[in-house]
């Protein structure tokens, strides 16, 4: 059974992807998803190619499914008395509100706190914000490329020393899928919680927060040696030749992680094809290999670079210590491990246009979670007003009105 959240319903009032990455996961894990969107144009997200910013490619905005997958869609004016009256109805049989709405958004359209427990003392209220819902920034917005990155250090972290310039996030949505998810894990507790108290709780998660956490290693590091964390500028970890990242013969790469690195020793040499590196007397002994890192390592890069990453992959398949190839998106997307463990789901467009997308990490029962399409703006508004009692002259009487799509 992967649809442990049945029965649990969510009403999203939040746009991009941070926050509706959230439900999204919830939508896989069995919940009932409910997306309110602007009236007339629906989630800005929808959007997202007229900005420039990224290009989207053939016929399935990847990235609106990437965040609203199995979800619900009603267009609704929350500025409307009208509209903010279907809003209500819908909270309460709600078990969750979610939002990214800023703070002053939220008391114009009274999305506040008090305003919705009102309407259902039960409801669980659960806030995705940029900086936090305390301090000088509360009330500011911002994305994970600002928050979750660069001020959340993971940007200085990552950039070598002397480069013109700070390497950006890997990939689109990156903070904002790990915050995401995090929001997610909250929710889950705060309904734990409600189940076994009867409590309902205020939840929030922030971008800031989520980077902190993300760098919160190396964060109580720097503290304990007053030196803010940068990558190394030695290629090869320190006395360590098999903590490194070597390069191939195409161009492409491999890491060793092997931590205890001599244990390992004579078996990567046999799978290096250098098996009398075992019996080099600068290598003999766990001090000795430690006293001669560097050697080792020269001898490794020499080797590696010979042989191309297919067959380096195809060579350490039985490799005992821990490695793996540098891929890419394309390369992980076929993977064989990733095809196995089901960690790439299929679905479609309402046009039947395939596609496939990363799965939610969390596996129940040991079982893949499936995934569904996002939903068209507005494509579930009279389902949903059907649901709650609207009959066809009152949603034709809103929609006259403005209040609904």
């Amino acid at each position: 059974m992967t649809d442990v959240m049945r029965g649990v319903r969510i009403i999203e009032v939040a746009e991009h992807t941070f926050v509706p990455a959230a439900s999204a996961v919830l939508a896989d894990w069995g919940a009932e998803v409910i997306k309110v969107e602007h009236a007339e144009r629906g989630d800005a997200m929808r959007s997202l190619a007229r900005t420039g910013v990224v290009k989207l490619g053939g016929d399935v905005h990847a990235i609106l499914e990437h965040s609203n997958r199995g979800k619900k869609s009603i267009g609704l004016d929350l500025g409307h008395p009208e509209g903010l009256a279907v809003l209500h109805a819908l909270l309460r049989s709600a078990d969750v509100f979610l939002t990214n709405k800023l703070p002053h958004t939220l008391d114009k359209l009274k999305l506040g706190i008090e305003a919705l427990r009102a309407v259902n003392p039960k409801l669980i209220y659960v806030r995705g914000t940029a900086f936090g819902p305390k301090g000088p920034d509360a009330a500011r917005g911002g994305y994970d490329m600002t928050a979750f990155w660069c001020r959340g250090a993971s940007g200085a972290s990552c950039t070598p020393a002397g480069l013109p310039g700070v390497i950006p996030q890997p990939a689109p949505a990156y903070g904002d899928s790990i915050g995401g998810m995090t929001i997610a894990g909250g929710i889950a507790g705060a309904l734990f919680k409600r189940e076994r108290t009867g409590e309902p709780s205020i939840v929030d998660v922030s971008l800031l927060g989520t980077g902190t956490w993300a760098m919160g290693a190396a964060v109580a590091l720097s503290l304990q040696t007053g030196e803010p964390w940068a990558l190394p500028t030695a290629p090869g970890g320190p006395g360590n030749p098999l903590v490194s990242i070597y390069p191939t013969s195409d161009g492409r790469f491999i890491s060793f992680v092997m931590l205890q690195g001599h244990v390992y020793w004579a078996d990567f040499c046999r799978h290096l094809g250098r098996e009398e590196l075992t019996m080099d007397p600068r290598f003999a002994t766990a001090e000795d290999w430690m006293a001669n890192a560097d050697a080792a390592r020269d001898e490794i890069r020499g080797t590696i670079a010979q042989r191309t990453l297919a067959e380096w992959t195809a060579a350490f398949a039985t490799l005992a210590g821990q490695w793996a190839p540098v891929q890419n998106t394309i390369e992980l997307a076929h993977d064989a491990q990733v095809l196995a463990n089901g960690y790439l789901q299929s679905a479609e467009t309402a046009e039947g246009v395939p596609f496939e997308l990363a799965a939610t990490p969390v596996q129940f029962d040991e079982q893949p979670t499936g995934t569904g399409r996002s939903p068209g703006f507005n494509e579930h508004g009279d389902e949903i007003l059907a649901g709650l009692g609207y009959d066809e002259a009152a949603v034709l009487a809103l929609k006259a009105a403005g209040a609904v799509t």
